[in-house]
């Protein structure tokens, strides 16, 4: 089987950095995924964006990068990644509901 590379993907990502204050290293992680320019929803846990698989986990790695570049000195990160053969939109996963 092959599948298309540039079939559009979901990955949400959740950076939680061991702060004492995290909320403006996340806001920063958060940035660096709006200053990337692919879509994404911010949610109460994780932030979801859509395009290219490859393209997102770049994203993925520079917003946990980003924890450091504010100041913790510990980060974990959490990554899923929702896929199919023929490509996925957060809009078909959440429409209904909206």
């Amino acid at each position: 089987m092959h599948l298309d590379e540039n079939r559009t993907v979901n990955v949400a990502v959740q950076v939680l950095p061991l702060v004492e204050n995290l909320f403006p290293v996340v806001d920063h992680a958060i940035e660096v995924i709006a200053a990337s320019g692919v879509k994404f929803e911010v949610g109460p846990m994780e932030t979801v964006m859509e395009g290219p698989l490859d393209e997102l986990l770049k994203v993925a790695k520079s917003a946990h990068l980003a924890c450091f570049e504010a100041g913790a000195d510990q980060v974990i990160t959490i990554i899923k990644i929702g896929d199919q053969t023929c490509g996925t939109t957060i809009d078909e996963k959440v429409s209904k509901y909206r």
